[in-house]
């Protein structure tokens, strides 16, 4: 994997994806506060103070080091609307993880989708990624399909894999390979 250096914004079909910063704080405080938003994730709901601490972990955006999340804000004209992540969990076996987490009133547009892609398309181009995985709640149906319209695949299922909110959760793995991926935005013949 090659380290680059991280240009931001990132522009997509109709987003923008930038660093987080301060400003988005009570934009952030509604995303964390909402509890069918923090649902399968593994925060509970936070208070506005709780909320600014996970806000400021998240900043300032640089290139990821092996272990690291970079974490952009995602917007539509100005608008905030989320935020998606790309963790670097690997460079000797090239090994991704993409995240993603949006408003409610997002939803139903593509924009988690466009947004992910984008954050696909960078752990390959910029981090050099062979493979860029998704893992989640397995009862979140909404971003297992999400991922499948990505092109993932769905590896399996870990079995009461963690312990999360005072319950054991299963944990569904998705994937994409670079080859997978390049052949799949490849233009049509």
């Amino acid at each position: 994997m090659t380290m680059g250096e991280l240009r931001l914004p990132i522009r997509t079909e109709r987003l923008t994806l930038r660093e987080l910063t301060l400003e988005d704080r009570a934009e952030h405080a509604r995303l964390t506060g909402n509890p069918d938003v923090v649902r399968y994730l593994y925060e509970d709901v936070l208070d506005a103070e709780e909320s600014l601490a996970h806000l400021q972990r998240r900043i300032p955006a640089r290139f990821p080091d092996e272990r690291d999340w970079l974490n952009l804000a995602v917007e539509i004209d100005g608008r905030y609307l989320g935020e998606v992540g790309v963790y670097l969990g690997s460079i000797v076996n090239g090994h991704c993880e993409v995240g993603y987490v949006f408003l409610p009133e997002a939803s139903g547009h593509g924009y988690a989708t466009e947004a992910t892609a984008a954050m696909v398309t960078f752990a390959f181009d910029e981090l050099g990624a062979h493979r860029v995985a998704g893992r989640l709640d397995a009862r979140n149906t909404a971003s297992a399909r999400l991922l499948e319209r990505l092109g993932f695949r769905h590896e399996g299922t870990l079995r009461e894999n963690e312990f999360v909110k005072g319950e054991w959760t299963d944990e569904a793995i998705y994937a994409i390979t670079e080859v997978e991926w390049r052949a799949t935005k490849a233009p049509d013949s």
